[in-house]
């Protein structure tokens, strides 16, 4: 087989019960994609085969709605008599499913990690309407060290297609107690689903050991799992906690909310990170969504702000920029305070969430800076490079431009309160 559909037949990429995923080229922009090729004939039960097609009439069904940098793109679907099949972003790399077995494990801060990206990605799906419903290793790529895609979404809930939901889809191994009850669910279902497959990654070992499906249900609904320290003692308590939460049974207990399951994600990885100079993501994305700059931003947009920006921290009294001396990137800072000076003279102080040097970029050409800046205290920077936000997308960089206007505006109207305090003094000392 040379084509499926348009698409030009590279490799297989694997197989399963029901379907076989290609590497292929699109022939119009000659990208690399992956397309699931799908095989009901082998499925003799018709119910079954009724079961299967409705779920991938779901998966095709949101081709372009999930546009989120963690969640892997379904660009294209057909399905038409015989001929089914998805068209998927292709992500180099690998499943998280080598890295749950006991002899594979990744650090616990990499596992927090991955774990936030992932809050932040199914939040951004709720919001879109979309419970996973399937949340396991095997369902989360992963590229470099804690770069992750999640994907498969044919056993999605979608909220404005009750139709959709069928029941009895998912790993039993990671489904939440009202999923194995067949419950009506909500996003909480994927959370317990995460709550697990943390577990697994920090142990190599399922909370629960069951010998088969009827006996998983019941361990499920009714038992306790120990905690993952209990199989590795440098978890800690903390991150035991966490874990704990999101596979509470009662789901008032459980993080209500992506937002929750995140902040305590975020609380643990600040007081245990590897370096004392590694910002890791999960502190970055939670820093620039506490920034005023970026007010505006919505996490897609946050996201690609991480991916384009250099962060590193300053000690107290280096130089980070000399007067005279040239340079394009500008920068916001992220912590600390800075002083900006003119000839030893001080101009102004900087604090966190302020920006120095865009007028290098908002000029459009070579620019020497006009002053020093100078860490006042221990800071970390975020630096952007303008020619890398120019290949950023087009919703990215209007946010850029209206936080500079916001920001301007605000200097200017700073300026015209210090002239007028001036004025106002000069006159009252004229008519003294």
């Amino acid at each position: 087989m040379d084509k499926i559909g348009k698409y030009e037949i590279v490799r297989e990429l694997g197989t399963g019960a029901t379907s076989t995923v290609y590497l292929a080229i699109d022939p119009f922009n000659k990208q690399q994609v992956a397309v699931k090729l799908f095989d009901l004939g082998i499925l003799r039960d018709t119910n079954r085969a009724k079961v299967y097609r409705k779920l991938l009439m779901t998966e095709a069904s949101l081709a372009g709605k999930l546009s989120h940098p963690h969640i892997a793109k379904i660009l294209d679907a057909v399905m038409e008599g015989e001929v089914n099949y998805v068209v998927m972003e292709y992500v180099e790399g690998s499943t998280l499913e080598q890295y749950a077995e006991v002899d594979k494990l990744l650090p616990v801060s990499t596992v927090a990690e991955i774990a936030y990206k992932c809050c932040k990605a199914l939040e951004y799906a709720q919001h879109q309407g979309v419970i996973h419903r399937d949340i396991k290793p095997a369902n989360i790529l992963l590229q470099g060290e804690t770069d992750i895609k999640i994907s498969d979404f044919g056993a999605a809930a979608l909220q404005s297609d009750q139709s959709t939901q069928v029941s009895g889809v998912g790993s039993p191994a990671y489904m939440s107690p009202e999923q194995v009850k067949e419950h009506r669910l909500t996003h909480q279902t994927d959370i317990y689903s995460l709550g697990v497959v943390m577990y697994k990654l920090l142990t190599g070992k399922l909370p629960f050991d069951a010998t088969n499906n009827h006996s998983m249900i019941y361990h499920i609904t009714n038992i306790e799992p120990p905690p993952p320290s209990t199989f590795r003692p440098e978890i800690g308590p903390e991150l035991d906690a966490i874990v704990r939460r999101a596979m509470e049974k009662d789901t008032a207990k459980r993080h209500q909310t992506w937002d929750e399951f995140a902040n305590d994600l975020v609380g643990f990885s600040s007081s245990v990170v590897p370096t004392q100079n590694e910002i890791l993501d999960t502190e970055k994305f939670d820093t620039l969504r506490s920034l005023g700059f970026f007010k505006n931003f919505s996490d897609v947009e946050l996201w690609e702000v991480l991916r384009i920006s250099q962060w590193r921290k300053v000690p107290e009294s280096e130089y980070i920029l000399r007067d005279g001396e040239s340079g394009r990137s500008f920068f916001i800072l992220a912590q600390g305070t800075v002083r900006v000076t003119k000839q030893g003279r001080l101009l102004s102080l900087l604090h966190r969430g302020d920006c120095f040097g865009e007028m290098a970029h908002l000029i459009e050409r070579d620019f020497k800076r006009s002053s020093d800046v100078i860490a006042k205290n221990d800071v970390i920077l975020i630096e952007i490079n303008p020619d890398v936000l120019m290949h950023a997308t087009i919703g990215c960089r209007l946010q850029f431009g209206d936080a500079f206007l916001r920001m301007l505006v605000k200097r200017l109207s700073v300026a015209n309160t210090r002239v007028s305090h001036l004025l106002a003094d000069h006159n009252q000392t004229g008519d003294e």
